[in-house]
């Protein structure tokens, strides 16, 4: 499993996720090289982020302002372009996999045409053997991109009103569902962008404070996603070409 001979090189990207920090986590390195490769990467964060935090001090009014400029200082701390990132608004623990949801995500997909759109893998529940349970948020966030990606925004006749308002229709040809729970079928070598990935999550002081730990946990991850690659930091996705 490894980059060739199907490299990607994009030259427009969309990154879709629930929360402020999730693509950081699960594809930071991989954007980092886009954009080093002379791509455009869009962000766009389903939810507000409002409720992510053990600080009682805080109300979720500033919390959600607080984690938008965090986002925006995350892509710009990979080389991307801050006013790149877009927020739905929808509130924080109770995303649902609706139709206002998924023709959201297809207006900004027929306004950025991305050659590929990276978004969470709603397939995963849990896993017993991290004590982790995926959010709700993240798995109704990747279930309404791909559904907005594949069949919604290539079809002129799903959402008239967007057409009726000059949104034309646009066929993604690939997507990446972040793979965090094991190897996917398409490894991304991230070892000129891991302090990049870092300096990105270090962009989100809310919900990582001590960024030393975290930085160490990363670096595991992505060398375990990298065994037996050759490379000595990776990311890993499962790829859909879509037909």
């Amino acid at each position: 499993m490894n980059e060739n001979p199907l490299l990607l090189q994009p030259k427009i990207v969309l990154g879709v996720a629930a929360h402020p920090d999730d693509l950081d986590f699960g594809a930071a390195g991989t954007m980092a090289k886009f954009i080093a490769g002379g791509a455009r990467v869009y962000y766009l964060l389903v939810t507000d982020g409002g409720k992510g935090t053990e600080d009682r001090t805080i109300t979720s009014a500033d919390l959600v302002a607080q984690r938008q400029t965090e986002e925006r200082n995350a892509l710009k701390a990979i080389g991307g372009n801050p006013n790149d990132v877009a927020f739905l608004g929808y509130p924080d623990g109770t995303l649902e996999v609706t139709q206002a949801v998924k023709r959201d995500i297809v207006r900004h997909i027929r306004t950025i045409k991305p050659d590929v759109v990276v978004t969470l893998d709603p397939s995963i529940i849990y896993m017993a053997e991290r004590g982790f349970i995926n959010h709700p948020d993240h798995r109704a966030a990747g279930q309404a991109t791909l559904d907005a990606v594949f069949p919604l925004a290539r079809d002129h006749l799903s959402f008239p009103e967007l057409l009726a308002e000059g949104f034309e229709p646009h066929k993604t040809p690939t997507v990446l569902l972040t793979a965090f729970g094991g190897p996917g079928n398409y490894l991304v070598d991230i070892s000129t962008t891991i302090d990049q990935k870092i300096a990105a999550l270090a962009a989100h002081p809310s919900q990582i404070p001590d960024i030393k730990s975290t930085a160490e946990l990363l670096r595991e991850f992505a060398r375990k996603a990298a065994k037996g690659s050759g490379y000595e930091y990776a990311e890993s996705f499962n790829r859909i070409d879509i037909r």
